[in-house]
């Protein structure tokens, strides 16, 4: 029965959101936006409760969550995905990503913002970390030491940044974003290069200094 209750819970999400998603670009994330999608997609109050418990700020927060999803099925399967190089598999997920909210553009403008407000603001590093997350995981990254949480640190910010370059890039096409997120890998990969490097030379001296002390 839970597993269930767990499929509904996350049905009547998606439901809600697709529905109040063409109001939130110019009504904003509001309660009543909240209530009007309810009325729309046939939910009542005891679902809308179960699937947002904190309203519109559950509302805005699951905004990420769905464009994740998204992206993951609209990505190519993970072995064909395998055959480019990783810097190629990352600035893939990201563009799909951003070319998935291209039609919801305002309405992200829109979530950002109200999210950026104390105390809402608390959620946003977290989300960001869960999109970069499963990037690198679609992205066959297996890693569980440090460089598990340094690949997600630094895409966390190649897409924060990514993003507000999108929403304001009138080029056609978004080729500059293109282009910028291309420098903003390469810079990432350098980053994470050095640092790979800086780790190896400190286990190199950690295992020098354990030999001299065993002289």
């Amino acid at each position: 029965m839970a597993r269930k209750s767990h499929k509904t819970k996350d049905d009547s999400r998606r439901r809600l959101f697709e529905a109040a998603l063409p109001d939130v670009a110019f009504d904003g994330w509001t309660d009543a936006v909240l209530a009007q999608a309810a009325t729309r997609a046939r939910l009542d109050a005891d679902d809308v409760s179960t699937a947002f418990p904190r309203g519109a700020t559950d509302l805005a927060q699951y905004f990420s969550l769905w464009a994740d999803t998204r992206m993951l099925e609209k990505l190519p399967k993970p072995e064909k995905l395998a055959s480019l190089r990783i810097r190629d598999r990352v600035a893939l997920c990201v563009r799909t990503r951003l070319e998935l909210l291209a039609p919801h553009r305002q309405a992200l403008s829109s979530a950002l913002a109200y999210l950026a407000v104390p105390p809402r603001n608390l959620a946003l590093p977290k989300m960001v970390w869960a999109t970069a997350d499963a990037i690198w995981r679609i992205c066959g990254d297996t890693s569980a030491d440090y460089n598990h949480y340094t690949k997600r640190l630094l895409l966390s910010g190649v897409l924060s940044s990514t993003t507000l370059y999108w929403l304001n890039d009138k080029s056609a096409g978004s080729e500059k974003t293109w282009e910028f997120l291309a420098r903003r890998i390469d810079d990432v990969m350098k980053v994470g290069g050095a640092i790979g490097k800086i780790k190896a030379k400190g286990e190199v001296l950690k295992a020098r200094a354990a030999l001299r002390r065993k002289k």
